[in-house]
């Protein structure tokens, strides 16, 4: 009997460098994916959150669940730079996450940075 199709969430089990943004999503190791991602140290994953939503507590589950391997994390807000919420930057403090939201641009610029200085980074990055 056949299994049919399968769907599975989007995750690169990896790190890796972003080489290409925009068009509504980014392009990392050989692949693109469209839509928002999070690099964290188990991999790049799928996020499902766009521009005009909030930047809830709840979006950052999977960051705050690794947050043991993780010293900065890098919010690319989309085109415009939008400040965190208090109760997230409050949860990232207290597991000593330094956060800096930032437009995608200049995040996955300083992402690309810090993971070649193979420094303990995350980033949550919002595709435009």
């Amino acid at each position: 009997m056949g299994r049919g199709i399968e769907i599975r969430e989007a995750h690169f089990p990896g790190r890796a460098g972003i080489d290409a943004y925009g068009n509504g999503g980014f392009r990392f190791a050989d692949m693109s994916h469209r839509g928002s991602i999070l690099c964290l140290p188990s991999g790049i994953h799928g996020w499902d959150v766009t521009e005009d939503q909030p930047l809830e507590k709840e979006l950052f589950e999977k960051v705050l669940a690794e947050a043991g391997d993780i010293e900065f994390l890098l919010v690319g807000t989309g085109s415009s730079i939008r400040p965190l919420p208090a109760g997230l930057k409050t949860a990232l403090r207290e597991l000593d996450i330094s956060s800096d939201p930032m437009s995608t641009g200049a995040a996955v610029r300083t992402f690309n940075v810090m993971l070649a200085e193979s420094r303990a980074v995350a980033a949550a990055l919002i595709a435009v």
